[in-house]
């Protein structure tokens, strides 16, 4: 092992470097609460400079320390840098202050395999992006590795059955001395962390994955006996990682209904190598076909009925299977990488385990582990102004402020007044006035944020950001990271918690239409309101004259997305119901969950939001309104052509079945896959509702259901959904149902397609070539689906994406638009 702090006191290894250009040694200026070696101390330099290192041949551990803090005559802000080694890219355009800024973690550590040839030395570079940066190390460590414990080349001694899969491709992956690696985690599950001291002679740092499992209901389990590695070698992983596991618990029919499951953030654009540990810890199980489970990653099947102890034919006896996947660069930064565990019904016990994992990124075919995606902080910034300037103009500011709050005061009363004699009028979204008012309310709620001074707030509160949080978030709202463009603005896809979070930040345009009294309404609405089907508020900020929200992030984007329009896989048509029965749900809580009901107002397939287990949540409150029992309010029409109630655009009186009759334009969208609202199409056809329910009357409905949902839906579940969806997009609101009436036939629509599904299987002839499980057929007038024998053939969508928002934006409808939205939605 070569170790070599920042200072390189008492140690043989110096940097190479230009004559007119030395680096310097320095101590940082705030010394934090890490170990003094090698983490205060650090090599800095405006220029390039190399360390050569003559090693041994072999695969090696090259680590890097760095401490984000300002040294003696270098900025904190101004670190910005490429390391390489050899022909290797480890990092690019790298900023330790930024990183720590994000993760709220000063002492940063990289750790990267590399394999030295023969007669040659590690040369490890550090480049400043420019000569206004600068490039700085505060520890190196370089520690040699057996050759087989991470690198799998063609000629493995260990046998195929350790080759890496490779995901998705049925193919072997063989990863060759000519690749770097670099570690991206290391977790331990069921027993904590372990420190380096406690690897097996590597110095590996091995962290507890208690805080990336997404499931419920794990039962973690910790026992003290002898291993045996027959399989393995003993220096694979400590034996703590093997002597502890992560399993499901002893409720065997909700294991069978969910699975283990792990998220873990990596960068797009590489293949990652994932090695999964496991070991039979259970004293019960000793013989194969006792635990036996799916294991998918990154939502691709890796292993089918894998089953540990045929693996290794007993318990106590180590092993691990490694996989490699490829994460495509789809337009973000960042993706949730998934780890599930799904346990099998044809196993005698229901459940899965895990013991530990390891994730590595593999260099690309140019030798890159990092790709530039930052763009390095601007050095110049506008000088100060001279102070009796300063003075002038604040004396200035102070008398305009003056007279402008005169002014507001003056001009509120005056509005009550007129609002006292004219109750008719109303403010709208961008008045003056309305936006000076809405601010006025957001101050308490700063102030509470403040004096609390908490990262998370209980109860109806939720978190305010500060703006350099924000920036820092989503790396100074980098266009790189946008995942959604609407009307309000933009959606990025933001890193909080220590780059342990990831969330979507909506920023409002300064002359969005949504307004500021939108954003208030979400912030109140939102605030106090939980549910699993509605989308969680995080936090917001309000400053600068910024209005941001901070939503958690849905990693499937939204429902409209799946249905047309798109490369992404379709959904299949259960998939389809749980969708809305989710959706109604997250509605019906709405006009459930408190005194007065809550309208949302707005309810189509772009705020409909799917997370990375495909659950369906409400979305986007800025519409929203306070309703009174089985009484309508009075209120300006708002919403989006083609979903927009026309009773509600007639009478300019909101209930809860607006909500109702949008939501039945969501349902004949999510079968028929067309827009609400399409122009192209024959005057007759445009808008969906009215031309679904006049192809009801004519006994065509066959016409427009989605040609991929054919041959796939029960006839009597069909009949159910298209008869509830009719009755949702009546003209009268009096004639529709409430929706809880809706959630209830959704959800035995679900009953019944499950039902003819199990009927279909337990009768199907197994030699039978015969695929198609239902067809159509016309009954009563109606076209309807006749059951038959087969199996249907569905396809899961497995892409993690945040599509950009549909082009239809929310609007304010005018009297003028009255007339013709009216015609459109009943026509």
């Amino acid at each position: 092992m070569m170790s070599v702090n920042g200072s390189e006191t008492g140690s043989k290894f110096a940097p190479t470097e230009e004559p007119n250009h030395k680096s310097n040694t320095s101590t940082a200026e705030i010394q934090g609460t890490s170990v003094a070696v090698p983490y205060m101390t650090a090599r800095l330099s405006n220029w390039q400079f190399t360390y050569v290192f003559p090693v041994t041949p072999g695969p090696k551990f090259v680590r890097l320390y760095f401490y984000s803090a300002s040294y003696t005559g270098f900025e904190r802000s101004k670190d910005f840098f490429t390391v390489k080694v050899g022909s290797f890219t480890l990092l690019a355009n790298f900023s330790a202050s930024i990183l720590a800024n994000s993760s709220r973690h000063s002492d940063i550590y990289k750790e990267f395999c590399i394999n030295v040839d023969k007669s040659q030395k590690l040369n490890l570079t550090f480049i400043p992006f420019s000569s206004n940066y600068y490039a700085f190390i505060n520890g190196i460590e370089i520690v040699s590795m057996p050759e087989d414990l991470y690198y799998r080349p063609h000629n493995v001694a260990n046998g195929e059955e350790l080759i890496p899969v490779y995901v998705g491709q049925a193919l072997q992956f063989y990863i060759n001395d000519s690749m770097a690696l670099e570690m991206v985690y290391r977790l331990n599950f069921g027993g904590g962390s372990i420190s380096p001291k406690e690897d097996t002679g590597m110095f590996r740092q091995w962290s507890d994955g208690t805080i990336y499992r997404l499931s419920e209901g794990v039962n973690p389990r910790l026992v003290s006996m002898t291993l045996h590695y027959l399989y393995v070698p003993n220096y694979t992983a400590p034996d703590a990682v093997y002597l502890s596991a992560i399993s499901m618990g002893p409720n065997s029919t909700r294991n069978l209904m969910s699975n283990l499951t792990w998220g873990l953030l990596v960068d797009t654009g590489f293949n990652y190598l994932v090695r999964l540990h496991f070991c039979e810890i259970e004293p019960n199980i000793s013989i194969p076909g006792v635990r036996r489970f799916n294991i998918y990653i990154d939502c691709q099947q890796a292993e089918e009925a894998a089953d540990v102890v045929l693996w290794t034919d007993s318990n106590y006896r180590p092993y691990f299977k490694d996989y490699v996947v490829m994460i495509r660069n789809k337009g973000e930064d960042k993706h949730l990488l998934s780890i599930d565990l799904q346990p099998r019904s044809d196993s005698i016990l229901w459940d899965a385990i895990l013991n530990g994992v390891e994730v590595f990124k593999l260099s690309d075919q140019y030798g890159n582990l990092a790709e530039p995606k930052m763009v390095p902080p601007l050095l110049d910034q506008e000088p100060a102004p001279a102070a009796n300037e300063s003075k002038t103009k604040k004396t200035i500011f102070i008398a305009i402020g003056s007279g402008l709050g005169i002014l507001v005061v003056l001009t509120l009363v005056c509005c009550m007044v007129l609002c006292k004699l004219k109750k008719t009028r109303r403010f709208g979204s961008c008045h003056p006035l309305a936006k000076w008012w809405c601010r006025s309310r957001l101050d308490p709620y700063k102030r509470e944020f403040s004096r609390r001074a908490a990262s998370s707030l209980p109860g109806e509160l939720c978190r305010y950001f500060r703006l350099d949080e924000i920036k820092t978030a989503c790396n100074n709202f980098d266009e790189d990271l946008i995942i959604g463009v609407g009307g309000f603005g933009n959606v990025y896809k933001g890193l909080i918690e220590q780059g342990n979070m990831m969330v979507a930040i909506k920023r409002m345009k300064q002359e969005s239409q949504q307004g500021v009294c939108e954003f208030l309404t979400e912030i109140e609405m939102l605030s106090q309101l939980r549910h699993v089907h509605l989308v969680s508020l995080i936090g917001y900020c309000n400053e600068e004259g910024e209005m941001i929200l901070v939503y958690e992030y849905m990693a499937n984007g939204t429902l409209r997305h799946h249905l047309y329009d798109t490369l992404n896989d379709p959904l299949t048509w259960k998939q389809r119901l749980q969708i809305c029965i989710g959706a109604a749900r997250g509605l019906h809580y709405l006009h459930t969950c408190s005194k007065h009901p809550i309208i949302h107002r707005d309810v189509k397939t772009t705020n409909i939001l799917l997370d990375e287990k495909w659950v369906s949540k409400v979305s986007d409150f800025g519409l929203s309104k306070i309703g009174l029992d089985n009484t309508a309010v009075s209120t300006l029409v708002k919403g989006t052509l083609g979903y927009l109630d026309p009773d509600y655009a007639r009478r300019q009186r909101l209930t809860e079945k607006s909500n109702v009759y949008s939501f039945g334009v969501v349902m004949f969208e999510v079968v028929c896959a067309r827009k609400a609202l399409n122009p192209k199409l024959q005057e007759e056809q445009r808008n969906l509702a009215s031309w679904a329910q006049k192809c009801i009357d004519r006994g065509t409905i066959s016409q427009i259901i989605d040609p991929y949902l054919t041959n796939k839906i029960a006839p009597e579940c069909l009949k159910v959904y298209m008869e509830l969806a009719e009755s949702c997009v009546r003209d009268q609101g009096i004639q529709r149902p409430t929706m809880n009436d809706v959630m209830e036939k959704l959800e035995f629509a679900f009953e019944l397609q499950e039902n003819a599904e199990t009927r279909v299987e337990a009768t199907k002839d197994t030699d039978s070539e015969e695929v198609s499980l239902f067809r159509v057929a016309t009954t009563n007038g109606a076209p309807w689906l006749e059951s038959t024998s087969g199996t249907e053939l569905s396809t899961i969508s497995s892409g993690l994406s945040y599509p950009s928002l549909d082009s239809v934006t929310t609007i304010s409808i005018t009297n003028q638009d009255l007339s013709s939205a009216t015609k459109n939605s009943s026509s």
